[in-house]
């Protein structure tokens, strides 16, 4: 009676070992699909789902940080509406004064251009203008000169008769001058007598800045007038004497220069000068400008004899290099038996030549597409003004 329990209980135990270990190993198979423990989803460097969740959702605005994108409003220009029904020439001298004192960059913007408009036509506004430019601290005067230059009454004769005589006032700060004589540039012509008075101060050694920017006046006016009327040759003999006779490197470049912006053909009387120029100025920047200068002329034929007559005596690979390109520019296929002199005398030159020949040989005679087929062969500075 007693061995069927015991054999009954010893049944049960082995019915509960092989039920434990059935549960053990399922565990360990499962084990080893299940994928990486709870911890490795929290560590960033672990590619899984639940981080890559986490990065393709944006952040809450309240959540996000680094500077905020603020897009800049203007001033609130108080009283400016009032100021513009009743502005006087008074009125708006008193605001271009508080507009500076508040740095106000954009208010003072506005206040020139109301000045050029309440100015307009009349000379006494402008002679006006002009009197606070004089007796003002910057940076005023070169606000009132700016209105002044922009608007019709300083081409009126009083008006430009007084501008020359403070441009001419050598007590003055030379910076000073200079703005007067910028304010100038607006004129539609001048005077035989205007330009020589500003061919003078040009011509000033003690000038300095103001030498300069009367080149330029005289210079921008010559476009202006030649645009308008086909006049250039009385301001191109005034700008060609500066270039020969300056002492000032910088007046003599820009002298040569300023011809550039209309294109005028030169008649056959400048090229002796400019050819002079070529050979014996000392300064490089100078010689090639007037290279540059010279091929813009009514005698091609002319130019080339004045381009071979300067390339012997001249030692400077770039000057050289502007004698040949300029050379075509000025003839076109009709320079390439000298652009092959030049190559004969310095090889350095004889890829240029081969490659002008090549570019002509294809047909296309207009020089701007034939220079933009050309390939650079030296390390030189192209001048303002040249093509390139």
């Amino acid at each position: 009676m007693t061995s069927r329990p015991l054999f009954k209980v010893a049944l049960a135990g082995l019915v509960l070992l092989v039920a434990l270990g059935v549960v053990w190993w399922r565990g360990s198979a499962g084990s080893a699909d299940a994928g990486p423990p709870l911890t490795a989803a929290a560590n960033p460097s672990m590619p899984t789902a639940a981080s890559g969740n986490a990065a393709a959702v944006e952040p809450p605005p309240a959540a996000r940080t680094g500077p905020r994108e603020e897009i800049p409003m203007p001033g609130c220009w108080d009283g400016l509406a009032a100021l513009d029904r009743s502005a006087t020439m008074e009125s708006l001298h008193a605001a271009v004064a508080a507009a500076i004192q508040a740095r106000d960059t954009a208010l003072v913007a506005y206040l020139q251009e109301r000045l050029t408009e309440l100015v307009g036509n009349d000379p006494d506004r402008a002679m006006q203008l002009l009197a606070w430019a004089v007796n003002a601290a910057p940076p005023e005067p070169s606000i009132y000169l700016e209105a002044l230059k922009a608007a019709p009454a300083v081409r009126h004769p009083r008006v430009t008769e007084k501008l020359m005589a403070v441009a001419e006032n050598k007590s003055l700060f030379t910076q000073d001058r200079a703005a007067v004589l910028d304010a100038l540039e607006t004129q539609h012509r001048f005077t035989p007598e205007m330009r020589g008075r500003i061919k003078a101060i040009a011509l000033d050694d003690s000038a300095d800045s103001a030498a300069w920017v009367a080149t330029r006046t005289l210079g921008r006016v010559m476009k202006e007038d030649y645009e308008r009327t086909g006049t250039y040759a009385p301001y191109w003999k005034d700008l060609l004497d500066i270039g020969t006779t300056s002492e000032d490197t910088a007046v003599r470049l820009l002298a040569l220069e300023m011809p550039s912006y209309s294109d005028p053909l030169l008649d056959p009387d400048s090229i002796d000068a400019l050819a002079k120029v070529m050979r014996t100025d000392k300064e490089r920047d100078v010689r090639e400008m007037a290279a540059f200068r010279l091929a813009v002329t009514e005698d091609p034929q002319k130019a080339l004899a004045a381009y071979r007559a300067a390339f012997d005596g001249e030692q400077d690979l770039c000057v050289r290099w502007a004698f040949l390109r300029f050379a075509v520019r000025a003839a076109g296929a009709d320079a390439l038996p000298l652009v092959e002199e030049f190559a004969r005398k310095d090889p350095r030159l004889r890829q240029d030549y081969l490659d002008f020949k090549a570019l002509y040989a294809t047909g296309t005679t207009d020089f701007a597409r034939i220079w933009l087929g050309k390939k650079e062969h030296h390390d030189c500075v192209v001048e303002e003004g040249a093509p390139h």
